[in-house]
């Protein structure tokens, strides 16, 4: 049995949900441009820098989810998908996510962006298995909060952990495991698995997998 692990953003996807959400929410006019624009591409810069503070960021993320009715956010992200995300849903993606469903592999998204905008991204891979940051809610609306660990640098490990063990499963489980990311905030769970793999990595990425001599492959 292999275990195949897959970031979502920049690696699956070739741009950013998460950025790509609150974008999509300010051109429908429900995002107030002048305040969030900056402060959405201030903590993209931050993220692929590694600076990212992920509370502040999400505190940033998931308040706008608390002001709106959860039948109105899902109407709001069937246009999401349609517009910003299928775009960047590539014939590459989407052929390495066969390749390793047709092999049988225990297959993962694994991903810092709240899975209230990545639960249907994953779904349409094809793939099961989601572990994200998981928004708070109370009787099915949502908070403006986290529940739990955010899944995001040490914090995607200790998930990840979490979900082998809730499963009776270990590293040692699998005859082989693989982590496919292109973010230097992936390098502790990258760390865990016996196949890191960098996909158009960023620049600190690149250099530490050529050298650790992990392979490097692109999906655009």
């Amino acid at each position: 049995m292999n275990l195949a692990l897959f970031d979502l953003d920049n690696t699956l996807l070739s741009g950013d949900s998460d950025f790509e959400w609150s974008q999509f929410l300010i051109e429908q006019g429900v995002l107030d441009r002048e305040l969030f624009e900056a402060k959405n591409l201030a903590f993209y810069e931050q993220y692929k820098a590694g600076t990212l503070d992920i509370h502040e960021f999400l505190d940033f993320q998931l308040k706008p989810l608390s002001r709106h009715a959860r039948k109105v956010l899902n109407q709001w992200h069937e246009a999401f998908m349609r517009i910003k995300v299928r775009p960047m849903m590539g014939d590459k993606a989407r052929a390495l996510v066969k390749e390793h469903l047709a092999a049988g592999d225990v297959c993962v998204v694994i991903t810092a962006t709240n899975s209230f905008v990545t639960a249907p991204i994953v779904r349409e891979f094809g793939i099961e298995h989601l572990i994200a940051t998981d928004p708070e809610q109370k009787d099915g609306e949502f908070t403006g909060g986290v529940a739990g660990v955010p899944s995001f640098r040490e914090g995607k490990v200790a998930r990840m952990e979490q979900w082998l063990s809730e499963r009776g499963w270990s590293w040692g489980s699998f005859e082989q495991s693989c982590f496919y990311s292109d973010s230097l905030n992936d390098l502790p769970l990258l760390s865990k698995v016996k196949r890191p793999v960098a996909v158009d990595p960023d620049a600190t990425l690149r250099a530490h997998a050529e050298q650790q001599g992990w392979p490097v492959i692109s999906l655009r």
